[in-house]
């Protein structure tokens, strides 16, 4: 079911007291019995003398002060408006949603006002306002809380909600009758219906009321996994909510790729094979490809009837009624959703389609939201990694050495460094081409992850030199390591590698560590380069490590 808000009072200025517990149970009662908001005012809103389950878009919207007058006109005047006119009034706000105002006394409390409503009764207003909060008037409104309880309703019940409050602060005041009855729906004054007339209205009344909790349940499940930063898991979610909404026993979510003019299968459930499996679906090809191509939703009731052809990737149906819904955003088609196999045999119908539609802005939404992450991803990943080895480049080294510093002196953990240089690479690159040595800077980044654990770091720094982090490792335990790596690519068969000075492809290592005097990122790396010139300088296809004293000291090819 939707949400219901705890009752505030906010800034009275009647007596609260009058406003009864008893009271507040009952506009509570009202508010969760009709899906609807209901607000209590004695003038301006907000603030309120008691509030229950109101719209989160509302309550973001008016929460911001910034856009809270975009309210004003609306729910603001609604209380001078219901006083001026003694009666009900009704209005649509800024936001799409209707509302109702009616002047009430409750208790001793006169000049009073209840607002009620707070819905959407059409997807088209819930598709603009949420357009509003992504790129438009209201991207600037916070919004971690702004879709944790949409209202969605009918025109008859909002109405019926304005009339039942009436009548239930009319008995209240009265007290003629405990304030339970008068939540009760009037009886018929004519005629009492017969006893099957009677079951059949209670049985619809049930059903229409397992329906509606049935959709509120999947549209908040939606919702609340909406916002979910893993776009794998937003695909799931669509689909999930989908299915559960509708009834279907299977579902796929398609999305445009745009550069090769094709829809691709993301996400399913339900499918006999693998998603890998499923190859691109051409625009125009079976039932998806059709929808996709005219932009319309497509019902099919019988396929074989109908004469609909699914493509080959749409077969081994339970039933013959489909439904695929493309997914459109500021008039951009981003997605397809299909779902098939209803529950029971059933066939889809505008039924189906109507609930699509109510959720349809928000799958949107998640789309373009899952496919910027997919790109930001990506982007993020080519600016950290190296094209040419696929190792991380000296960018993301540097700060993930600067991390697992302050990480290491946090939780007092020993910390090494590799700096590393393939011996004589000029030669080797001179000799044998570009291409060769390429080859030669792709060949030692394997060796290096061969040769290293899991928790380790390897990084091409520039050039033919490549670091490599050691978190939690000590200088005994770095030596062991560097000693493997040397060897590893000693023994590594490298193309031309007999006619290098030392008859092999070697490298020399410098090895730095965290302590008392080298404490920070940029100094682990000065050190870990000098002790490198002191391999370089001894001969090459060796390793030193940094020591503080003597390399302050000793001058390495008349560099100190």
């Amino acid at each position: 079911m939707l949400r219901t808000s705890p009752v505030t009072h906010d800034r009275p200025t009647a007596d609260v007291r009058e406003i009864s517990a008893e009271w507040s149970d009952l506009q509570q009662r009202l508010s969760e019995e009709s899906g609807l908001a209901m607000l209590l005012v004695e003038g301006h809103q907000p603030p309120a003398l008691a509030v229950t389950n109101n719209n989160s878009i509302c309550q973001a919207i008016q929460s911001s002060p910034d856009h809270a007058g975009l309210c004003d006109p609306y729910c603001g005047e609604a209380h001078r408006r219901a006083s001026g006119a003694q009666g009900v009034i009704r209005y649509r706000c800024h936001a799409g949603l209707h509302c109702f105002a009616v002047p009430v006394q409750i208790g001793e409390c006169r000049d009073l006002a209840m607002i009620g409503g707070r819905a959407f009764l059409s997807a088209a207003d819930y598709r603009s306002t949420l357009e509003r909060f992504r790129d438009g008037d209201l991207r600037e409104v916070p919004q971690q809380k702004v879709l944790d309880n949409v209202i969605f309703s009918i025109p008859e019940d909002v109405e019926a909600l304005a009339h039942r409050l009436e009548r239930t602060v009319r008995d209240y005041n009265a007290h003629t009758t405990e304030a339970e009855s008068s939540l009760q729906q009037d009886a018929p004054t004519e005629s009492e219906p017969s006893e099957p007339a009677l079951q059949r209205e209670i049985a619809r009344l049930l059903e229409e009321l397992d329906s509606r909790s049935r959709f509120n349940q999947s549209l908040q499940y939606f919702l609340e996994r909406i916002s979910s930063t893993d776009p794998e898991e937003t695909y799931l979610a669509i689909l999930m909510n989908s299915k559960e909404l509708l009834h279907a026993e299977r579902a796929s979510l398609l999305v445009y790729n745009e550069a090769a003019n094709e829809l691709s299968l993301r996400a399913a459930i339900g499918l006999p094979t693998e998603i890998s499996d499923v190859g691109p679906i051409a625009i125009g090809e079976g039932i998806s490809g059709a929808a996709w191509l005219s932009g319309q939703p497509m019902i099919v009731s019988d396929m074989e009837a109908e004469g609909v052809a699914p493509s080959p990737r749409e077969r081994q149906y339970k039933t013959r009624s489909f439904i695929s819904y493309p997914i459109v955003i500021n008039g951009r088609k981003v997605g397809l959703l299909n779902l098939t196999d209803k529950e029971g045999g059933g066939v889809y119908d505008q039924v189906d389609l109507s609930l699509l539609e109510i959720i349809a802005p928000q799958v949107a939404l998640a789309l373009e939201r899952a496919e910027w992450q997919e790109k930001a991803t990506q982007f993020q990943l080519m600016s950290i990694t190296d094209p040419l080895t696929g190792l991380p480049n000296r960018r993301y080294l540097e700060e993930r050495l600067a991390e697992e510093v302050n990480r290491s002196k946090r939780y007092d953990h020993e910390l090494s460094f590799l700096m590393i240089d393939i011996d004589d690479f000029k030669i080797y690159n001179d000799r044998n081409g570009h291409q060769a040595g390429d080859l030669a800077l792709q060949m030692t980044a394997h060796a290096l992850r061969v040769a290293l654990r899991s928790a380790d770091v390897a990084a091409r720094y520039g050039g033919e030199e490549f670091c490599i982090l050691l978190p939690q490792t000590s200088l005994a335990e770095a030596k062991v390591i560097a000693e493997r790596v040397r060897e590893k690519i000693e023994d590594t068969a490298y193309p031309h590698a007999k006619s290098q000075p030392l008859g092999a492809v070697t490298i020399s290592t410098g090895i730095s560590t965290l302590s008392k005097t080298v404490d920070a990122a940029e100094q682990i790396i000065w050190a870990a380069d000098r002790a490198l010139y002191e391999a370089k300088d001894g001969g090459k296809n060796r390793i030193r490590y940094y020591q503080e004293t003597p390399l302050k000291v000793v001058k390495v090819n008349g560099r100190a």
